[in-house]
Parts: structure tokens; C-alpha cells; sequence
């Protein structure tokens, strides 16, 4: 029988990163408005918790990808 490369719990690792680097990217959407200037830009929200929930959700894909469970 073949062997596939991952894993119940690869699949698992890797669909939850996908769903926090999406949360992330969320994070750092930003309003469409029609004035100049937004202070908004500017928030702790974009600038500093969305690259960190993303690269959160990076560092896990990398996990899932690494993760070898123990064989009998």
C-alpha cells in the first residue's frame, strides 16, 4: 500500500494556519474611505497584531509541513 507524505495531524496543523495567516490578513484590512488621510493606518491593531498573528500562522504551516508522527 502506498504511504502518503502527511499525516491526520498534518493536515490538521496545516488547515488551522491557513485559518490564523486568513484571521491575520483580516486584521489588517483596512477601511475604504474617501478622505486623504486616515489616522487609522496607524493603529496597534495593523501595524503590530496582524503581522504577528500572521507570522504565528507561517511559523505553524511550517510545523505541520515538519511534523512526523511517531510510527509503531
Amino acid at each position: 500500500m502506498k504511504k502518503f507524505p502527511f499525516t491526520k495531524i498534518n493536515y490538521i496543523i496545516i488547515a488551522a494556519s491557513v485559518i490564523i495567516i486568513i484571521l491575520g490578513f483580516i486584521l489588517m484590512h483596512g477601511s475604504s474611505t474617501d478622505i486623504d488621510f486616515n489616522p487609522d493606518v496607524f493603529s496597534f491593531k495593523r501595524i503590530t497584531l496582524a503581522p504577528i498573528v500572521c507570522m504565528i500562522g507561517f511559523v505553524g504551516m511550517i510545523f505541520g509541513i515538519m511534523w512526523k508522527s511517531k510510527e509503531k
